[in-house]
């Protein structure tokens, strides 16, 4: 059994400015995303410019918050903030939603790429590439903040969260998704997309590999108190990644159909 380690959420301190582990996890997962983005852009692996990649950046960073807070209240506690809708402002007491965030970037792709006559599947290959890395560096975050951490465990590497109150050691569910989501994600998202695909498929592996992974961490990781489990034992977060999935499937199969000649190189 191990301790959680004690750290101190503000990693900057400038006089009266603090800057936070969390909000620096945002700024280098964007950093990441921008890094990797020109890569992309000077080795030729997208015919999307340097400039579609700074509004895919400074337009991704408002999307992701805003569909990350819109979906957080419609997904996980919808009948508090109908009757409590200033709350829905307080981001600063936390609640955010990868799934809605998720939605939040496709909207932004889809009027990125009308607006630039792009097909909206260049667009999200693209993007898809971009994600992972900073998906590992958000739950790195988590861990760091002591909080999402997983359900109570016997394991030799399991930790004791002084956050939850209990004294149970738990999984280091944080841990686990930064590995899974983020890093093996990364990996699997980036060698597939460095070879030339039909269009659509780079984006239906990201579907289907963040459903999987991210549905596999759930077991270890601790359910919303004001939720517990849902149907068949699932927690909100496996229910929302089975559509993902399904969908990711479809688009693998519907994009591999279009272009056929690709698949046979």
């Amino acid at each position: 059994m191990l301790q959680f380690p004690t750290i101190d959420p503000v990693a900057i301190r400038l006089g009266p400015l603090a800057v936070h582990w969390y909000g620096l996890m945002y700024l280098v997962a964007f950093g990441s995303a921008w890094l990797l983005g020109r890569w992309r852009i000077s080795h030729h692996k997208t015919s999307l410019t340097a400039r579609d990649l700074e509004d895919i950046i400074f337009y991704g960073v408002l999307a992701v918050v805003l569909g990350g807070r819109l979906g957080y209240v419609l997904f996980y506690k919808p009948g508090h903030y109908l009757t409590h809708p200033i709350e829905i402002f307080y981001v600063w007491e936390g609640g955010m939603s990868f799934h809605g965030g998720l939605i939040g970037v496709l909207v932004m792709m889809f009027v990125l790429a009308r607006a630039r006559s792009y097909r909206f599947f260049l667009v999200a290959d693209f993007v898809a590439t971009l994600i992972p890395l900073g998906l590992a560096v958000g739950r790195l975050g988590n861990f760091i903040n002591g909080e999402l951490w997983g359900r109570p465990s016997n394991a030799p590497w399991a930790m004791v969260f002084p956050q939850t109150g209990d004294g149970l050691a738990r999984h280091p569910s944080q841990l686990y998704q930064f590995g899974l989501e983020g890093l093996v994600l990364f990996a699997l998202v980036w060698w597939f997309g460095n070879k030339h695909r039909p269009t659509g498929q780079v984006s239906a592996v990201f579907l289907i590999g963040y459903g999987v992974l991210r549905f596999v961490a759930e077991f270890a990781r601790e359910p919303d108190s004001f939720l517990g489990l849902l149907s068949l034992g699932l927690s909100m977060g496996q229910w929302l990644c089975l559509p993902m999935i399904g969908a990711g499937i479809v688009l693998f199969v519907w994009a591999g159909r279009r272009h056929p000649d690709i698949i046979k190189k």
